[in-house]
């Protein structure tokens, strides 16, 4: 098998930061040197990374493809690319497609999808519905990663909205249940209570966005969550959390297989604030809403001290048409994948987060949460699924430079210094210098 030693680069893994090398030896990690050391034999390609950082490759437990069903928006092989582009060699995928992925059957269906279509590794979740927890049973738990819980609106049928049902799932699944956790009678009534106050008939403001989808509404929908999770002892996972009021439910335990209620924080939610509304308008509305610079701090500090677990992204490309409006008519959701390991290298620029940090939260933590098997380090006989990133090089992001199907960003115009040079999924080149490979096809994840 071809042998590539990548050599003179800084590699960041596990907490440590260090000059070293890696060789490459078919889909696997051979080697890990450290300083000067030489491979244990010749290499049929070097590849000298002086001046750059080597990392596991992202793994982003968190994402929107949109396929099938509604690929105009984008699809599996358009946004592998941007997670190529990205430094993102793993996804995971959400069941609110069309169909929805809430039947075993589905479920196989997008998965032939993604082996047909991504470049970069897969799984996808499956999602839970008010009335489909008697099918868990049939799911095979080393394939599908996890469940998606829906505590909060959605799309067709999958707000799970009935006690029982609810501690049904809690009880009986052995799956990490993965929670949008926002609640459903707080936002109606912000609605109808903004509406009055505006004297709007069926829009409002942007600003009213995170008014509507308040911190209340958040708290209110988590603490359910995590109250069931504790009473059935079942594996919680909340996502994007939004709000310093939530971290007030999680604890500084370090992640580890065992810990039973983990949390993620999404890029959205580290980078913006509602000020940014003023300039970025309906380019950066999501769900949750992005809420104030306090929360902002809040999530940044909880980063650090454990209680935020994963960094995602919630890579939800719509068309702009489809943002046009305000707070209760715009489409909520942004493209970021192409862009979530720039921004986090960004902030640690800016000595936000250490980079050491951000490899822990980006690709170690996603490995030992859902128990990916043979990814998410630098080790040897793992995956290779590698990143080069160079620092002090600026990057422009254009309209010509987005890759995703969509063909905007919130970072449209924004100037970073860091530049992703390589990605390596399974060994193989998916991209290098600004050119997707598209002659190999990403892995489907195993777990447990």
């Amino acid at each position: 098998m071809k042998r590539l030693h990548i050599k003179n680069v800084i590699i960041v893994n596990e907490g440590e930061k260090f000059l070293g090398s890696v060789v490459i030896e078919g889909e696997q990690i051979a080697e890990v040197l450290r300083e000067e050391n030489a491979p244990s034999r010749p290499c049929d390609e070097v590849l000298d990374a002086s001046g750059c950082y080597l990392l596991p490759g992202v793994i982003d437990d968190h994402v929107h493809f949109r396929d099938p069903g509604l690929t105009q928006k984008a699809d599996i092989y358009s946004e592998s690319q941007a997670a190529a582009a990205g430094g993102v060699t793993s996804v995971m995928d959400m069941p609110n497609t069309m169909p929805q992925t809430t039947t075993p059957e589905a479920w196989e269906e997008k998965m032939k999808l993604f082996a047909e279509k991504s470049l970069v590794n897969y799984s996808c979740y499956f999602g839970a519905t008010n009335t489909n927890y008697t099918q868990f049973g049939e799911l095979d738990k080393h394939r599908v990663c996890g469940l998606k819980l829906f505590m909060g609106s959605s799309t067709g049928n999958m707000l799970v909205d009935r006690m029982e049902t609810l501690n049904k799932i809690f009880s009986e699944s052995d799956f990490v249940i993965a929670a949008h956790c926002e609640d459903q009678n707080t936002i109606k009534e912000n609605t109808q209570k903004c509406l009055a106050q505006t004297g709007e008939n069926d829009d409002l403001p942007l600003s009213y966005h995170p008014v509507v989808r308040s911190a209340l509404a958040c708290y209110r929908s988590s603490e359910l969550a995590v109250r069931l999770a504790k009473e059935h002892n079942a594996r919680l996972h909340l996502l994007h959390i939004s709000t310093a009021d939530e971290l007030e439910l999680l604890s500084r335990t370090p992640l580890t297989e065992e810990k039973r209620i983990t949390s993620e924080a999404c890029i959205s939610h580290l980078m913006f604030a509602d000020k940014d509304y003023n300039h970025l308008g309906t380019r950066i509305k999501c769900n949750p809403a992005i809420k104030s610079a306090d929360d902002k701090k809040a999530l940044r500090e909880a980063v650090k001290n454990g209680k935020i677990d994963v960094i995602a992204t919630d890579h939800a490309p719509h068309l702009l048409t489809e943002k046009e409006g305000g707070a209760l008519k715009a489409v909520s959701g942004m493209p970021m994948i192409q862009f979530s390991l720039l921004s986090m290298l960004e902030l640690v620029d800016m000595d936000v987060f250490k980079i050491q940090t951000v490899v822990e939260k980006m690709c170690h933590a996603p490995a030992i949460l859902f128990e990916v098997q043979g990814r998410g380090f630098i080790r040897q006989d793992y995956q290779a699924d590698l990143v080069l990133v160079r620092p002090e090089t600026e990057n422009i992001v254009t309209q010509d430079t987005i890759v995703s199907k969509c063909k905007w960003s919130p970072m449209e115009g924004h100037t970073f210094h860091w530049k992703v040079e390589k990605t390596f999924v399974n060994g193989h080149l998916a991209f290098e210098n600004d050119r997707i490979v598209t002659d190999m096809k990403g892995q489907e994840l195993r777990f447990r």
